[in-house]
C-alpha cells in the first residue's frame, strides 16, 4: 500500500504527483504489461544476448 505524507496547506496536485512517482517506481504497470503476453523462453534469451552485446559495446570500447 502506497502511503503520501502531505503537509497542512500543500496543493492535492503535489500530492498527486507524488503518488504517480511512488506508483511508477513499484512497477505494476510493467509488470501487468508483459503478463498479457507470453514470450517464449527462447526469445528471451536472444534478447538478453542482444542487450548483452549492445552494453559491451557501448562501455568497454577501447577511444583511440
Amino acid at each position: 500500500m502506497l502511503i503520501v505524507q502531505i503537509k497542512d496547506g500543500e496543493p492535492i496536485d503535489k500530492a498527486l504527483k507524488k503518488f504517480k512517482r511512488k506508483f511508477e517506481k513499484t512497477g505494476v504497470v510493467k509488470e501487468l504489461r508483459e503478463r498479457q503476453k507470453f514470450t517464449k523462453p527462447s526469445v528471451l534469451f536472444r534478447q538478453g544476448k542482444k542487450k548483452a552485446i549492445y552494453v559491451k559495446k557501448k562501455y568497454h570500447t577501447e577511444e583511440v
